[in-house]
């Protein structure tokens, strides 16, 4: 797992650009000086677990939408085959309330993409954090070559990484009111149907 972990780490540093410290100083470093590493390194594996989770759940809410939109297709031909007005009023409202679903889910999607760029600059921050932490680490030790590393710019680089994150962290909870102004439509609509089909036709669960 650490391996691993590691070796993420020496990718993302790679990808997000965040300045780090070079292995040859951390080889240096005698065992009992690596445990102060361990909380850094903790924060790193939950944020890249995180990661992990959002993308999942980006995942498993495009399959929900394909799903959607084949119960509103279906529901749209229940209101042309409706025998009787009674059966045409049910399959009309369950036209509404597939619509209403399809439109929760895309903006609950919405939701999900931001919640992956926050998690993706969290596991930045996370990196920067770690990187800061090797180097506070190997200069304490007066490890050779971590003197020639500037503290102050792996400290920038956390600060400005974690204002990134808040400044998402506001943009993310927009996009999170707007979605649940949608989502409460979605659920007029299903107790409209639910009232009419005494809860046969409208299920509270997401699909």
């Amino acid at each position: 797992m650490r391996t691993a972990l590691l070796l993420l780490v020496s990718v993302s540093v790679t990808a997000c650009g965040v300045k780090r410290v070079p292995d040859s100083i951390i080889e240096k470093l005698p065992y009992e000086a690596r445990i102060d590493l361990l909380e850094a390194e903790n924060d790193l594996a939950i944020a890249v677990d995180k990661l992990d989770e959002t993308r999942n759940e980006v995942t498993r809410t495009r399959d929900q939408i394909r799903r959607a939109k084949d119960r509103l297709s279906g529901a749209n031909g229940e209101v042309g085959s409706a025998a009787d007005s009674t059966s045409k009023e049910v399959a009309r409202l369950a036209v509404v309330e597939a619509e209403a679903r399809l439109d929760y889910l895309k903006a609950r999607q919405g939701v999900n993409v931001e919640e992956e760029k926050l998690a993706e600059i969290a596991l930045t921050c996370a990196v920067a954090r770690f990187e800061q932490s090797k180097l506070e680490t190997a200069r304490k030790k007066k490890i050779e070559g971590s003197e020639a590393l500037d503290p102050a710019a792996f400290e920038a680089q956390v600060k400005s990484c974690d204002e990134k994150y808040a400044a998402e962290r506001t943009e993310a909870k927009n996009i999170g009111t707007q979605a649940e102004a949608i989502k409460n439509k979605w659920e007029e609509s299903r107790t409209a149907l639910a009232k009419k089909t005494f809860d046969a036709r409208a299920s509270p669960y997401v699909e």
